[in-house]
């Protein structure tokens, strides 16, 4: 998972300004059913998830509170307290059962010399004792958080130094916090090295940079991060409670591990490590640890059904790999491993737990990818895969499997197109309208707003929320200024919502409804390119960026060609201007070129970060110019900058 920062204040100011007319509504006797109906299919039965999930407990956070920099804190589990007792009718009983696990935080000993932070931040931080220090693994989201679960470890353990620290793969989750529990430099002056798999740089901002604008809006939407705690608002993400809010940092490997070398002793601790490329992230990787018989998976498997596609936007995964590299570890740890650890969630104990686990894992990936390939060479649709395919009664009984963060429906159209892609071979889908214009001419076929209104209020009181839903935004689309139609288009979402088992659908459902009810939220520009994160970024990556910002009507008739000479890294650039699209080409320098500018990546990042303008790195000495450096300013004039506050659930005004 990668998730984005969404600063306090917003949240704060948003919340404030509710009022009466647009407050969450209960929910509708049909939802009422609908959950009870969907409670009575569940195995209540099996218990096991909530002893293991507070098996080895140790202390919790005093308060459940982690103070941030600002008034926001930045943890606060203690707004979850509501999460007792059986689950309210607006919300969906499996994924208040999730709530409820998830809730149960604090510091856990998994085994002699390791423990867990669980239920401080979206994910889990491992603490693995060494021979002279701490093996730190996912060091969590934010500093905030991984410092105040370092401070509770050292609490109730002897303070020894964090002499490693290991990430299992490149989602922000498992790495942004790691300035909470090291720094620049401890890791420079040898003190603590930190180990990732191999391609962990390459991929660990790639993903949250060239549409990193689009990510952050739709993660807002994903992990509904701008609901209020509450049983009318969120309760879960499904993979964890939320995302936490303070400061994304990052300290590059100074160790990469490779199939080549998988087996290494850090601090005394030899460990077994697994890679999984291509599964949940492209670089990720699990680990054995043999004195402890411990399998850490990472986040390969979870406590629940993953995203092939995770709604935020992302490339699909693969399901058949993914299944596989679940199937390798299996015969090769499973009669091994007394315990299993997870990147998320609570442990699973016992070598016949873990390995019915791990099947239960694998065969779940298997049958969506297999059944879903399958119906597709039929010549079924998306849509009614989507619809149609369910899991066997075998997986149906299993927690592991439900959809809490991915679900059955939205995988299975992924898995379509990651084969076929998003045409459906219908011609009429070939080239449909524009949506606010196709939107339109259906209200009029329709028989006018005022008679889509009519019918759709009749539907909404027999409970068919999920159409209500579809021809109300198709209201909306066509005039998003009709308050009836956005309020009703808000109710149906909201009952959705309520009804949602994903913690990810009801993240998406209330946000939308939310917003059709209070307008789009101003939101600050995503804070995943800081200072750290930009380190990461290569420079091939940042001018593709710079050619993903350029406005084309901007750019209409104009060419330029520009050096740009970097003295540290010793690459050279020349980048072209031409027909609107902005290219360029490593190892050469122009001959005759329109400006240049010979610089420092330091000096460029300081400049994109704002904390320099270029006139003067110029008098410092740290940018030298060649020809016409006004063409520079011509070129950053043609770019579009970007912020995560465009509409979702109504039209994009262009």
């Amino acid at each position: 998972m990668t998730p984005t920062l969404i600063a306090g204040a917003v949240l704060l100011a948003l919340l404030s300004s509710a009022g009466a007319q647009t407050a969450p509504k209960p929910a509708e006797p049909a939802t009422v059913r609908a959950n009870a109906d969907f409670g009575a299919t569940l195995p209540w039965a099996d218990k096991q998830s909530f002893e293991d999930a507070r098996r080895g407990f140790i202390a919790g956070i005093p308060g459940n509170v982690i103070a941030g920099t600002g008034p926001a804190p930045a943890w606060n589990m203690a707004a979850y307290d509501f999460l007792s007792g059986d689950a309210p009718p607006t919300v969906n009983p499996s994924l208040w059962r999730q709530a409820q696990l998830n809730a149960i935080s604090g510091l856990f000993k998994v085994t002699d010399g390791m423990y867990q932070l669980r239920g401080l931040d979206l994910a889990n931080m491992t603490i693995v004792e060494g021979k002279t220090g701490l093996i730190v693994i996912d060091p969590l989201l934010t500093a905030e958080t991984s410092r105040a679960g370092l401070e509770l470890y050292y609490q109730h353990r002897p303070k020894r130094p964090v002499v490693a620290v290991i990430y299992s793969h490149g989602h922000a989750d498992h790495f942004g916090g790691v300035k909470g529990v090291t720094s620049d430099e401890e890791v420079a002056a040898g003190k603590v090295r930190i180990y990732a798999p191999d391609g962990f740089m390459e991929t660990a901002i790639a993903e949250n940079i060239i549409a990193g604008n689009a990510m952050s809006r739709r993660a807002a939407y994903q992990f509904g991060a701008l609901l209020p705690p509450g049983s009318m608002g969120h309760v879960d993400t499904g993979l964890g409670k939320a995302l936490s809010r303070g400061a994304l940092t990052l300290i590059p490997p100074t160790d990469v591990i490779t199939a080549k070398a998988p087996e290494q002793v850090i601090d005394g601790v030899p460990i077994e490590f697994i890679l999984a490329p291509g599964s949940e992230a492209p670089a990720e990787m699990m680990m054995y640890f043999p004195q402890q018989r411990v399998l850490d998976t990472a986040e390969v498997t979870t406590q629940h059904m993953h995203n092939v596609y995770t709604i935020r936007g992302a490339e699909v995964r693969d399901a058949n790999k993914w299944s596989g590299y679940i199937s390798d570890v299996r015969e090769r740890y499973a009669a091994k491993a007394d315990t299993l650890i997870m990147s998320h969630h609570w442990p699973v104990y016992g070598t016949a737990g873990v390995d019915h686990f791990l099947v239960v894992q694998r065969d779940l990936y298997k049958f969506m990818h297999d059944q879903t390939v399958r119906l597709l060479n039929e010549g079924w649709t998306p849509g009614d895969i989507a619809e149609t395919l369910k899991l066997p009664a075998s997986l149906e009984k299993e927690w592991t499997a439900h959809g809490y963060y991915g679900t059955l429906s939205h995988n299975t159209r992924a898995i379509y197109q990651k084969y076929l892609g998003w045409y459906d071979a219908n011609p009429a889908h070939l080239n449909p309208l524009p949506q606010s214009e196709e939107a339109k001419k259906q209200i009029e076929y329709m028989g006018g707003i005022d008679a889509v209104l009519a019918k759709a209020r009749a539907d909404y009181a027999k409970g068919e929320y999920r159409w209500v839903a579809s021809v109300m935004s198709q209201a909306v689309f066509a005039d998003p200024t009709n308050q009836a139609a956005r309020q009703l288009a808000a109710d149906a979402l909201e009952q959705l919502g309520y009804q949602a088992e994903a913690g990810t659908w009801r993240g998406a459902y209330l946000s939308g409804a939310q917003e059709l009810r209070r307008g789009v939220p101003k939101l600050p520009p995503p804070s995943t390119l800081n200072a750290d994160t930009l380190k990461a970024v290569n420079l091939e990556l940042f001018f593709d960026f710079l050619g993903v910002r350029l406005n084309a009507a901007k750019a209409e008739g104009k060419r330029l060609v520009l050096n740009w000479n970097f003295t540290d890294t010793k690459q050279q650039f020349t980048m072209n201007l031409e027909n609107s699209a902005l290219t360029w080409v490593e190892g050469r320098l122009a001959a005759k070129p329109d400006a240049g500018l010979t610089l420092t990546r330091d000096a460029l990042n300081q400049f994109l970060l704002g904390r320099a303008k270029l006139p003067e790195l110029m008098q410092q000495g740290l940018v030298k110019p060649e020809g016409d450096v006004r063409k520079f300013g011509e070129l950053f004039a043609m770019f579009d900058n970007f912020t995560p506050d465009f509409p979702i659930v109504e039209p994009l005004k262009k």
